[in-house]
C-alpha cells in the first residue's frame, strides 16, 4: 500500500499489483470492468504492457487481500507489489516459464509435418501426411495444447469482455470440427475437404507470438530490471574482525562499507574516508563523473570509475534515492495516458464486432460461391486476422519505454498523462532563482581603491575573516570564494554585527575592519562603477580598514553553466519562453538579456505568477511552469504541465507533473523532446494497429489471406508494435 489519505470523510488507500496471465488488452479491460463494479473500489487501472494493476480504494471496506480475491474471480492472479526492497526478486515463475517453452516446442514439432506438406502444395507436390494422421496430430494440438486458449476464452466471456482467445478458439475449433466431419464422411476424397494444417498452424503461430510478446515486454520495455542491476549483490562491510564480504540483504543502517573502483555503491550514505570519482548518471542524468571526498553524500547504485571510498550507510533499499526512483517509475509506467482510452474503448467492442463480421463473411461467401469449404475458411481467417493485440499494446508499450528513458535522463514524470500533455507544450514559464541561476550568491566582480596597497585577494581575505561567524547568504558567498582561492584564514576578535547593515571586527595587524553595505562603511559608489551593468544588478559589499575604504565586492546569483544552451534548445524547438521572478526589475532584465528572453516579468508574488500562467492558458497556450520554491507552487499547480527541481520545496515537488533531478533547464528540453518522441511512436503504433485490422479483415473476407497466413500476420503485428516502441531507446533528443 503506497499511501493513505482521507477523502470526503473516507480513508482511501492506493496499492499496486502484478497481474499474471493477461494475453491482450481485452484481459486488462475485463479486470478493470469487474473491479470498478465492486463496492469500495474508487479507481482501477490495468496496464497490459507492464502487467500491473493500480487501485485506489476505501480501506474501511477493503484491503489488498480482498482485491487479490476479486482479481482471482476474473481468472487472473494478482500479487501485491512490495516497496520494501529494491533487490531483484527470486524468479517465482521459472517452472511455469519452462513449461511454456516446452509446450511451444512440442506444438512446433507437431507442426513440422504440416509445414512440409504446405511447402509441397506450393511446389505442386503431395507431401501432406495421410488424412488420418493429420486428424490425430491436429487433435493432439486442438484437444490438448489449445486448452490455455479455451480456458482464457471462457473466463473472458464470464467476465463480460471477449478477448483475442475467443477469436482463436472459435476459429480453430470451427476448422478442426469441419475437417473432422469431412474426413469421416469423405474417406476417399478427404484431401479436398480437410484443413487441419490451418488449425494447427494458427495455434502454433499465435503461441509463438504470445511467447515473443511476453519476452519482449518483460526484458526490453520495462526499465526495472536495468535498475535492479545497479545494486551490488555482495558488499564489503567493516566488522570487529576486519572487512568481510556479506550479502546486501545483511547490511543495516549505520554500517561502515567500502567500495573500490569498478564496483557500485550499496546504500545512500556519507563518505568517511578516501576519494573516488562517481558516475550518478543513472539517477540524475548528469554525464560527468563527480569527485566524492570525506563528508560528501553518495547514492546507491553509483559506479566508482576510479579510487576507493569508505562510507557509512544512512538509508537502504526502497528508502534510497534509487529505490524512490524505482517506485516512482513503476507507478508512472503503470498509469495510462488519455490517448490510451481510445484503444481501450475500441478493444472492448472489437471482438464482438469481428465475430459478427466473420459470421457475415461465412454466410455471404457460401451464398455467392456455394462453396462451404471456402466460406468457412474465409470466416476463420477473419476471426484470426482481427485479434486486437497490437491495438492493446500500441500505447502502453511506447509509454513504458518513454518513461524509462526519461528516468535515465533524470526526469521523473508523475504519470503517463503528464508525459502526453508535455508533448503538447508550446510555452515554458521559468522561475529565475534556483532554476535559471544557481540560487547561491557568488562574487561576480571586485573593485580595489586605485593606488591602494591592498590587492583583491587581501581584501577578500579580510572580508572572509570578518564574516566567518555570519550566516547571511552574502557572507557565505565571501567565505566560499576565499576557500576556493585557498586563502589563509585570519583570526578576528570583538566581532559585532549590525543587522541589515554589516559586520565589524578587530584583526591583528590591520585594526578595525568593516564589511557591509556602502552606507555602513561611509562609501559613495564611484560613477564609473555604477555605469557597469554588473554593479547595477548586484548586491554591493564594501570593505574598510580603520574607516578607510579599500575595496568593494559585487555579489549576484550567477547563471547555471548550461542555462544558455538549454534556452537555445528550447527556442529551436519552437517554444515561447517567458521568465517570471520576484526579484527586482534590473536583475530580471539583465538575466533576460543574457538569455535572449524577450518576455519577462519582475517583482511577482506567488499569486501574480499563478494569475499570469492562467492568462497564458486562456490565450490558448499549453503552458509548462518550471520552479523550485514554495512561492512557485501556485503557478506549478495552475499550469498544464509543471517541472519542479528535486530537493526544492516539498510543496513544489508534490504539485509538479515531473521532477528534475539535476536542477537544470536542459532537462526541461530533454523532457519535451522525449515526450514528443514518445507520443509520435504512440500515434505510429495506433495507426499501424488500426491499418492492419482495417486492411486485414476485408482481405481475409475475400479469400486473399488464409487462416495460416492470418495467424502469422497477427502474431507479427504485436511484435512489430513492440519493436517500434523500442526505437525510443535510441531516439535523438535534438
Amino acid at each position: 500500500m503506497d499511501e493513505n489519505q482521507f477523502v470526503n470523510g473516507n480513508k482511501t488507500a492506493t496499492a499496486r499489483f502484478a497481474i499474471e496471465g493477461m494475453d491482450c488488452q481485452a484481459c486488462a479491460s475485463r479486470i478493470e470492468k469487474v473491479l470498478r463494479r465492486q463496492q469500495g473500489i474508487i479507481a482501477a487501472d490495468v496496464n497490459f504492457a507492464s502487467d500491473e494493476l493500480q487501485t485506489r480504494f476505501d480501506s474501511n471496506l477493503l484491503n489488498t487481500d480482498d482485491i487479490v480475491q476479486m482479481v482471482a474471480r476474473t481468472g487472473f492472479k494478482a500479487t501485491a507489489a512490495s516497496n520494501a526492497s529494491i533487490e531483484a526478486p527470486a524468479d517465482a515463475h521459472t517452472v511455469e516459464h519452462t513449461g511454456i517453452i516446452w509446450r511451444l516446442i512440442i506444438i512446433w514439432i507437431i507442426a513440422v509435418p504440416f509445414i512440409i506438406g504446405m511447402l509441397g502444395m506450393l511446389l505442386g507436390q503431395q507431401w501432406m501426411l495421410p488424412p488420418l494422421w493429420q486428424f490425430v496430430l491436429a487433435s493432439v494440438i486442438q484437444l490438448g495444447f489449445a486448452w490455455p486458449f479455451y480456458n482464457s476464452a471462457i473466463k473472458s466471456l464470464q467476465g463480460g469482455v471477449a478477448n483475442m482467445d475467443v477469436l482463436v478458439s472459435l476459429g480453430t475449433i470451427a476448422i478442426w470440427l469441419y475437417s473432422s466431419v469431412m474426413l469421416f464422411n469423405h474417406h476417399n476424397q478427404a484431401h479436398q475437404y480437410i484443413y487441419f494444417e490451418a488449425s494447427v498452424m494458427v495455434i502454433a503461430f499465435v503461441s509463438l507470438g504470445k511467447y515473443l510478446e511476453q519476452r519482449t515486454k518483460k526484458q526490453s520495455l520495462n526499465s526495472m530490471s536495468m535498475l535492479l542491476q545497479l545494486t551490488p549483490k555482495m558488499v564489503r562491510r567493516q566488522t570487529a574482525d576486519g572487512w568481510q564480504e556479506v550479502p546486501l540483504s545483511q547490511i543495516q543502517t549505520g554500517d561502515i562499507l567500502q567500495t573500490n573502483a569498478g564496483n557500485r555503491i550499496a546504500a545512500d550514505g556519507v563518505v568517511s574516508s578516501g576519494e573516488a570519482w562517481c558516475d550518478e548518471s543513472y539517477l540524475t542524468g548528469e554525464s560527468k563523473p563527480l569527485l566524492k571526498q570525506t563528508g560528501d553524500k553518495v547514492l546507491a547504485g553509483a559506479l566508482l570509475s576510479n579510487g576507493s571510498i569508505t562510507y557509512q550507510a544512512h538509508t537502504l533499499g526502497s528508502q534510497t534515492l534509487l529505490g524512490d526512483m524505482m517506485q516512482a517509475l513503476a507507478q508512472a509506467q503503470g498509469s495510462k495516458a488519455p490517448i490510451a482510452r481510445l484503444a481501450d474503448k475500441v478493444s472492448m467492442i472489437f471482438v464482438p464486432t469481428v465475430v459478427a463480421i466473420a459470421i457475415l463473411t461465412f454466410i455471404l461467401n457460401w451464398w455467392f460461391t456455394s462453396n462451404f469449404n471456402e466460406a468457412i475458411t474465409r470466416g476463420v481467417a477473419v476471426l484470426v486476422i482481427a485479434c486486437p493485440c497490437a491495438l492493446g499494446l500500441a500505447t502502453p508499450a511506447a509509454i513504458m519505454v518513454g518513461m524509462g528513458r526519461s528516468a535515465r535522463y533524470g526526469v521523473w514524470f508523475k504519470d503517463a498523462a503528464s508525459l502526453e500533455r508535455t508533448s503538447q507544450v508550446n510555452t515554458v514559464v521559468l522561475d529565475k532563482t534556483g532554476t535559471l541561476t544557481t540560487g547561491k550568491p557568488q562574487i561576480v566582480a571586485q573593485w580595489c581603491v586605485p593606488d591602494s596597497k591592498f590587492g583583491s585577494q587581501q581584501i577578500l581575505q579580510l572580508a572572509a575573516a570578518v564574516e566567518q561567524l555570519t550566516t547571511h547568504p552574502l557572507a557565505q558567498a565571501i567565505i566560499q570564494a576565499a576557500q576556493q582561492q585557498q586563502l589563509p584564514a585570519l583570526a578576528a576578535s570583538n566581532s559585532h554585527s549590525d543587522i541589515g547593515q554589516g559586520t565589524q571586527a578587530q584583526i591583528a595587524g590591520y585594526g578595525n575592519v568593516r564589511v557591509g553595505n556602502p552606507a555602513y562603511c561611509g562609501f559613495s559608489i564611484p560613477r564609473e562603477l555604477m555605469e557597469q551593468e554588473i554593479w547595477q544588478i548586484a548586491s554591493i559589499v564594501v570593505v574598510s580598514i580603520n574607516e578607510n575604504v579599500v575595496g568593494a565586492l559585487a555579489i549576484a546569483d550567477a547563471l547555471k553553466e548550461d542555462t544558455i544552451s538549454a534556452i537555445e534548445r528550447l527556442q529551436q524547438q519552437g517554444i515561447d519562453i517567458q521568465m517570471m521572478s520576484g526579484d527586482q526589475y534590473s536583475v530580471v532584465e539583465h538575466i533576460a538579456r543574457q538569455l535572449g528572453i524577450s518576455h519577462y516579468q519582475a517583482q511577482m508574488n506567488p499569486r501574480a505568477k499563478a494569475d499570469a500562467v492562467n492568462r497564458l492558458m486562456q490565450q490558448g497556450k499549453v503552458v509548462a511552469m518550471v520552479g523550485d520554491g514554495i512561492n512557485d507552487a501556485p503557478a506549478l499547480a495552475a499550469a498544464d504541465v509543471s517541472f519542479a527541481m528535486y530537493g526544492g520545496a516539498d510543496i513544489a515537488t508534490n504539485t509538479a507533473s515531473a521532477t528534475l533531478m539535476r536542477h537544470s533547464v536542459t532537462q526541461v528540453a530533454d523532457a519535451l523532446a522525449l515526450a514528443h518522441a514518445t507520443v509520435r511512436v504512440v500515434k505510429q503504433n495506433l495507426f499501424f494497429a488500426f491499418f492492419y485490422n482495417i486492411l486485414g479483415i476485408p482481405l481475409a473476407a475475400i479469400g486473399w489471406l488464409s487462416p495460416v497466413i492470418a495467424g502469422a500476420a497477427m502474431a507479427m503485428s504485436s511484435i512489430s508494435v513492440l519493436l517500434n516502441a523500442l526505437r525510443l531507446r535510441k531516439s535523438r533528443l535534438d
